[in-house]
């Protein structure tokens, strides 16, 4: 479990708190059985009507070609570090139920499905950071992904490394305070903008 805990104004459970994003990875390889756990998490996650609108393309290291096809759809400032992650994991959703019938729940329900793969990841004492930075319609091209689906995100799995093998800006965001919004700036009451009574005590 990792040492670098949120520091929370409540109790939140250890895993929770053990959760961040780094860019600093080990080469050691996610097992196999780690990627199945992992999927696992994810595919029970809850979601509109039990519609699953959720797929993933799994890219190990060991996986070259792979790897490298998902790797080349980041932006080169995600590429810097995130060619060390032993673990690619390419996350789409399913937007389209069927032609002219979109689901409106579909990124919301992939979210809780990488939220999970994001905890189990934790309790298993690896990592995982999400990325936005890539490029949806090259993983499009690159993959053969349906126009009914839309990548949302790549995350890099593996093993905490240290921020020492990071380049200098990014060893310092590594390194930095770790801060959350305070929960009176967006948790409201009978009125928007005004916190809920419940935050008081």
């Amino acid at each position: 479990m990792s040492t670098r805990l949120s520091p929370t104004d409540h109790p939140i459970h250890e895993i929770l708190q053990a959760r961040w994003s780094p860019r600093a990875f080990t080469s050691d390889p996610v097992s196999p059985a780690q990627i199945r756990s992992l999927l696992e998490a994810a595919r029970w996650s809850a979601s509109g009507a039990n519609g699953q609108p959720w797929s993933f393309i799994v890219a190990p290291r060991e996986d070259t070609q792979t790897f490298e096809l998902l790797l080349g759809t980041l932006v080169e400032a995600n590429q810097v570090w995130a060619k060390n992650a032993p673990l690619l994991i390419l996350a789409a959703a399913q937007v389209l139920r069927e032609p002219g019938k979109p689901n409106p729940w579909a990124l919301y329900d992939l979210g809780q499905a990488a939220a999970h793969l994001s905890i189990q990841a934790t309790s298993l004492g690896i990592y995982v950071h999400q990325m936005a930075g890539f490029s949806p319609d090259q993983a499009r091209a690159a993959f053969a992904i349906p126009e009914d689906f839309q990548p949302v995100t790549v995350i890099a799995v593996g093993s905490l490394g240290s921020p020492d093998d990071l380049p200098a800006p990014l060893r310092e965001r590594e390194i930095a305070d770790r801060t959350r919004k305070p929960l009176a700036s967006f948790v409201f009451g009978s009125t928007w903008g005004t916190p809920s009574p419940t935050l008081n005590g």
